[in-house]
């Protein structure tokens, strides 16, 4: 068995098979974003001589945040559009039968995160059949930080979103050397990756190169251009520099992260900010008219994307995962209730409507549950609705597992169906998200969602049936029988969904 792979910009070697797994990584896929190079979209990557070696992870892109068992990014690093390839030991791929492929686009609130969190090792999901990649892309204002529009289109908005196009087209070109189908590509991700997943759907620069997608947990709406500036300047400010191409090029990644830091704990403090107090994230695809024309919610319901496969997924405690961590601000009133729903434009019936469906819910309670439907789970539904609407082919789902009892009050909350879905419980660092060490129903739940990805990806069959099909509302149940560890608003799905039709969802605007 070989690990050298051909690439058009040179032979790489990858790791030793394991299990039946080689896994090729930290492999470049475009110019290192810096320099001449920043704030610009990607460009291919110049060939190297003789075989690169491929066997760790790349650096990731500039972030301040520090994950568990993920590598930090370090002043300096500037090769950080980097891809990782597992694929099923066996020849170059010549000559062999062409495997379905996986690519997968991590989340993180466009701000942090990467491909090299151990719970996104693709091994489980190669030895179900498939060949799976996963890249890291520009996040926090190197991605999609506002750049004046001084120089023509040089630096456009959505730098992310051009990387994540950059990416699936070395899938196009390098995949069938890996033994992947370049013509079988699914693009999966979840939370922002999500969302970017749902946007790829309706951009014209991504056409032709994926047939499915899978979005768990898409967060919206997007940006409006108005905010995208109005936080550039914000952040520019506190940097001490012009709000300008010049003057942002004079300053660091590492200083636009500070200041970018400092932004969002301001907005955080201050009441009068609105919605950017709650939980502020300031950096985000935006709705520029030409590199996305429109938040893809409203793109797809005009029928963008009807030839695409969607399955669609979200967690029925999302929020729960933010009030656990800290990250949102606490609710314990009445009156701060009522500010958090004028802040956010929600139906007066809404927060009530809730408390109907479970009276012994508290008011922080009730908080999460509507945060969360607000920022992923009715985001996700309408995404997978209006799909199946303007005729493409839909998979809706949720995921309901909880853990209580005795041990530690875990719920169904965000990122705790991804370990899951890539058959990777016994990480350590994922331990947190599902309460422990898994049980042997987890590794039962675990195997069935890994087969329902592997079987989407290679045929557009995850094992049950369409939104529209019979029943006209399918919708797959993820859970096991673990007693639950708090109020479940989605008992009644139908009742809860009903309480949002109300509710429009438009570009964030400042």
């Amino acid at each position: 068995m070989t690990s050298v792979f051909d690439t058009v910009s040179g032979p790489v070697r990858g790791r030793a098979p394991d299990r039946g797994i080689t896994a090729v990584l930290g492999v470049p896929y475009a110019e290192p974003p810096f320099g001449a190079d920043r704030f610009r979209a990607p460009r291919p990557r110049r060939a190297w001589e003789g075989v690169r070696d491929c066997v760790e992870f790349g650096p990731v892109a500039p972030q301040s945040a520090e994950l568990p068992g993920a590598p930090r990014w370090s002043p300096g690093d500037e090769d950080v559009l980097g891809l990782n390839v597992w694929t099923p030991a066996r020849g170059s791929g010549a000559g062999s039968h062409l495997l379905p492929v996986l690519v997968w686009i991590h989340g993180g609130a466009y701000t942090f995160g990467s491909s090299a969190q151990p719970d996104f090792d693709g091994a489980a999901l190669a030895r179900a059949g498939l060949v799976v990649v996963t890249f890291n892309y520009r996040v926090g204002f190197e991605g999609f930080g506002h750049v004046p529009a001084e120089d023509g289109d040089a630096c456009p908005p959505n730098r992310g979103l051009l990387d994540q196009i950059a990416a699936l087209e070395w899938v196009r070109d390098n995949i069938a050397s890996f033994g992947g189908a370049p013509d079988n590509v699914t693009v999966a991700g979840q939370s922002a990756g999500a969302t970017s997943v749902a946007c790829l759907m309706t951009m014209d620069g991504a056409r032709g190169l994926f047939r499915r997608a899978i979005a768990h947990s898409a967060v919206g709406p997007v940006f409006a251009p108005e905010l995208a500036e109005q936080l550039m300047r914000k952040v520019a400010a506190e940097a001490g520099i012009a709000p300008t191409p010049a003057g942002l090029a004079t300053v660091s990644p590492h200083a636009l992260l500070r200041a970018s830091d400092t932004v969002v704990e301001g907005l955080r403090q201050d009441t009068f900010s609105g919605r950017l107090s709650w939980d502020p994230v300031i950096y985000g695809p935006v709705a520029d008219g030409h590199v996305l024309r429109a938040d893809p919610l409203e793109l797809i319901a005009a029928g963008a994307a009807p030839d695409i496969d969607l399955l669609v997924c979200h967690t029925t405690q999302e929020y729960r995962l933010m009030g656990a961590v800290g990250s949102c601000a606490e609710v314990d009133s009445e009156e701060e209730l009522a500010r958090f729903a004028a802040d956010f434009g929600l139906p007066a019936s809404l927060t009530s409507g809730y408390r109907r469906l479970v009276p012994e819910a508290t008011v922080r309670d009730v908080h999460l549950a509507v945060y969360g439907d607000l920022s992923f789970g009715e985001y996700s539904n309408r995404l997978a609705v209006a799909h199946a609407r303007t005729g493409g082919r839909t998979f809706r789902s949720r995921f309901v597992r909880q853990r209580g009892g005795s041990g530690p009050r875990v719920y169904a909350w965000h990122c705790a169906d991804v370990p899951f879905a890539f058959g990777n419980l016994a990480e350590e660092c994922v331990h947190f998200l599902i309460g422990g060490p898994p049980t042997p129903a987890d590794h039962r739940l675990s195997d069935r969602m890994v087969a329902a990805w592997a079987g989407f990806a290679a045929t557009g069959d995850p094992g049950w049936e369409p939104a529209g099909g019979v029943p006209p509302h399918a919708i797959k149940v993820w859970g096991t029988a673990d007693p639950g560890a708090g109020p479940d608003f989605w008992q009644d799905a139908e009742e809860l969904r009903a309480l949002w039709s109300a509710y429009t969802y438009r570009p964030e605007q400042p």
